[in-house]
């Protein structure tokens, strides 16, 4: 499972962590994947799972 990168900065623009999301948009993929970013989600307090459920099932 990947997520869209724009579901991400989607997420944090709408928490108001615009800083964040910028620093997102310019240092991940357009296609994230969880096994490989997990600690930055988590950091950023992203449930890759919540994420998933939020953009709907997303290919690999």
């Amino acid at each position: 499972m990947t997520i869209s990168k724009a579901v991400v900065i989607a997420v944090l623009r709408e928490r108001g962590l615009h800083d964040r999301a910028d620093f997102v948009d310019r240092e991940l993929p357009d296609r994230i994947d969880p096994s490989k970013h997990g600690g930055l989600l988590a950091t950023l307090h992203l449930d890759p799972a919540g994420l998933a459920e939020l953009a709907g099932s997303e290919p690999a």
